[in-house]
């Protein structure tokens, strides 16, 4: 606490939104702390990252990453599925990361760019969606929840953030699926992917999608889409998760290795390439 206080006097602005040093002592000495995220240690941020991302800087802002996720309405609801894996440039992070975060009984929210400023926002938006429903007596709207989180992140635009998540959902007016980015961006739709697989995954949804699938039908399309893209992406891999959403909630359908699924389609004669190597 002392060496944010000591930070906080040289530079005020370390304390996001309108929360001085002022403001932030007389909340610790009346134990009415309020976490608030910080902004870059500098001035006008803004400004600042774009000189830092200059290749003449020698600071590297820009990291590689990756990772595969869609969703799609049809008949039966929405139907969501992701890859695992979490890359920093050509190193590997985790093959076991969980892309589809529970909002609600009733929506998720799905990860690509930084798996930090995901997992953070979309925790975030769980709370004020609990918030809301605790104050209204009732489920906030796929709609409303996806507005409030661009919202949120339209405060931060410029800031470094990094995000393009899909939030899914079940509401009065039925399945709902909205894109929203880092930037604010906010668009609803009938089919996403988002992640740098993403194309080799609409190459599959592009052939196979259509409004009358079954539930059968639907999640092997999502299943096989994504299978394509730890295919042909180095960035995705590792298990690919299905989630369906419905009238009844959001239902985990499966996790499978997509290592196991390749070599399974490999024996049925239906792999990419047989000749190719485990992924």
């Amino acid at each position: 606490m002392a060496f944010l206080s000591m930070y906080a006097k040289e530079a005020p602005w370390l304390l996001s939104g309108n929360c001085l040093l002022e403001d932030y002592e007389k909340s610790v000495s009346e134990n009415k702390l309020e976490t608030t995220l910080l902004a870059p240690p500098f001035p006008n941020p803004c400004e600042k990252l774009k000189e830092l991302t200059d290749s003449k800087s020698g600071i590297k802002m820009h990291f590689n990453h990756g990772t595969t996720t869609l969703g799609f309405k049809y008949q039966g609801g929405i139907l969501v599925a992701v890859d695992s894996r979490a890359t920093g440039g050509s190193y590997i992070g985790s093959r076991r990361v969980e892309k589809v975060v529970v909002i609600n009984d009733y929506m998720v929210g799905t990860m690509a760019g930084g798996a930090a400023d995901c997992t953070y926002w979309e925790r975030v938006l769980s709370r004020q969606c609990r918030l809301y429903e605790l104050r209204n007596k009732d489920r906030i709207s796929v709609a409303a929840a996806s507005k409030l989180l661009a919202n949120m992140l339209y405060n931060y635009k410029g800031m470094g953030l990094s995000l393009g998540v899909m939030i899914a959902g079940f509401d009065k007016r039925g399945p709902n699926l909205f894109y929203v980015d880092n930037d604010g961006a906010r668009t609803a739709g009938e089919v996403f992917s988002v992640g740098s697989g993403s194309l080799y995954a609409y190459g599959v949804l592009d052939s196979g999608y259509r409004y009358d699938l079954s539930d059968k039908e639907a999640i092997e399309l999502g299943r096989r889409a994504i299978y394509h893209a730890t295919h042909r992406d180095a960035a995705s891999g590792g298990f690919i998760r299905v989630v369906h959403i419905n009238k009844d909630g959001v239902k985990l359908i499966s996790v499978d290795d997509s290592n196991d699924i390749h070599w399974k389609l490999v024996e049925e004669g239906q792999g990419v390439n047989q000749e190719t190597l485990s992924l």
